[in-house]
């Protein structure tokens, strides 16, 4: 077993595109609390962070921006084209992230943790696992997943496979290798069965993924997913908020479809690939999805990003249940604050939103670099931003 009583831990690694971050979420879908560690990397030299006057006293001012925070991408160049300087950095920032993997796995409540990290195998944190995961991909698997994702040419795509360590090395020294081909059912499949094996008595997915089916039209009726002459019948009975799960995929893609009027076009293969970034919190009446919300926490911060209810549906009691089974939810994570992006009418809400907690806001006055970051990452044009901090004890403060 690991450093921590009663935790079980899997390191989880592999090379660039190969899917780790889909693999950490869809552990995170069964139970696991997991622990980006790269992202908490940036966080040890954030303004404030016990990291930032180390790396400006030893690299120089010149990386300052004029928000006070270190240029992250200032930063880059300079490590990436010194080994002296980047092992100098990760000198600074290693033994950090491993002081705040350490309080973080300590205040969680589940029992199986994961920690991502590229570098996984190269530092210390390999020696706290229990089980060292490694994700694996085709070549060109990795390489279309760039362009498609990170909007690089086939040249760029391939210069960035090449120039990390061979992935050969790492599946060498796994205990569980998923094989990530590109198809999130396989992914799914194969993810279940390895936490089945290295988990005893664990709860799995296997009976979610038998995707619901949506109705099928008789011979010549036409159906589109965005044209309503009449509202649907009120089911009666009570609202309830349930965990999305693979197999709602169907119902999922026609809600988003139809109550964007098509501004989403989604299918249930879209659906699937979503459940390896965010998971979705679904509003029932008499067993019928009658909202949902996508949401995420991704390095400590909580993102909703989907919010989408039928008309007849009360708003203010919907919100209520969902959002606070998202923030439940959230807390179990460790989040320390929740970013919500309304659009349309529910962003003019701002008396229902007030009685969450929720106040408006723009991503320059978080105050915490890192509640900025997850804010520009994902604002569109036309939503609103609407901040609520969850809790105040937050990692990588000064030592």
């Amino acid at each position: 077993m690991s450093n921590w009583s009663g935790k079980f831990v899997i390191g989880l690694t592999g090379n660039i595109a190969t899917g780790k971050s889909v693999v950490r979420r869809m552990l995170e879908h069964l139970g696991a609390y997991t622990v980006d560690a790269d992202a908490l990397t940036h966080r040890t030299y954030a303004r404030g962070a016990p990291g930032y006057q180390q790396v400006i006293d030893h690299f120089g001012k010149w990386l300052v921006n004029k928000d006070g925070e270190i240029d992250r991408g200032k930063l880059g160049q300079l490590v990436f084209s010194s080994p002296e300087a980047m092992a100098y950095l990760e000198a600074i920032v290693h033994p950090l992230v491993r002081q705040a993997t350490e309080i973080l796995i300590k205040r969680s409540t589940q029992s199986v943790v994961v920690i991502e990290a590229i570098k996984l195998l190269e530092g210390d944190l390999r020696n706290v696992c229990d089980s060292i995961w490694v994700t694996n991909a085709p070549e060109e698997v990795q390489v279309e997943r760039l362009i498609r994702k990170r909007g690089l040419n086939r040249d760029q795509a391939l210069e960035r496979v090449h120039a990390q360590s061979a992935q050969s090395a790492k599946v060498a020294v796994a205990n569980i290798v998923i094989t990530n081909t590109g198809s999130y059912d396989n992914l799914w499949k194969q993810v279940n069965a390895a936490w089945k094996e290295i988990v005893p008595g664990a709860n799995v997915l296997e009976a979610e993924l038998e995707p619901e089916t949506a109705p099928v039209p008789a011979a010549g009726q036409v159906t589109q997913a965005i044209a309503v002459e009449q509202p649907p019948a009120q089911p009666v009975g009570e609202l309830v908020v349930k965990r999305g799960k693979p197999k709602n995929s169907a119902a999922i893609a026609e809600l988003i479809t139809r109550l964007s009027k098509g501004a989403r076009k989604m299918t249930a293969d879209n659906v699937m690939e979503e459940f390896g970034e965010k998971a979705y919190m679904l509003l029932q009446l008499d067993q019928k999805t009658v909202g949902l919300a996508g949401w995420q926490v991704e390095n400590l911060v909580t993102r909703t990003t989907d919010i989408f209810l039928e008309e007849y549906v009360n708003q203010q009691k919907a919100l209520e249940m969902l959002i606070a089974e998202v923030e439940r939810a959230s807390a179990e994570l460790q989040s320390e604050a929740s970013l919500i992006f309304p659009m349309n009418e529910l962003a003019a809400q701002e008396a229902l939103w007030k009685g969450l907690g929720y106040e408006k806001r723009t991503p320059e006055t978080l105050g915490v670099q890192a509640w900025q970051d997850s804010a520009k990452e994902v604002q569109s044009a036309g939503s609103t931003l609407l901040f609520k901090q969850l809790r105040q004890d937050r990692v990588l403060r000064p030592i």
